[in-house]
């Protein structure tokens, strides 16, 4: 049995995916209102696709 793995995106992959400009999700970042994220040792930052769905649909109103 394989186990699927999260995805590691990366920031540019994040915004693409969003539509929000650079500056927008770094305010968020900084807000502490986006999604959550890993920080590396080399400095890059991460975002698990688990996470950024999760923070997705935290967003979405209910009807």
């Amino acid at each position: 049995m394989t186990v699927a793995r999260d995805e590691m995106l990366s920031i540019p992959q994040v915004i693409a995916e969003i539509g929000v400009p650079r500056a927008t999700f770094y305010r968020w970042r900084q807000l502490r209102k986006g999604p959550k994220a890993i920080k590396l040792p080399n400095g890059a930052v991460r975002i698990r696709r688990s996470d950024l769905e999760r923070w997705i649909s935290s967003l979405e109103e209910t009807a």
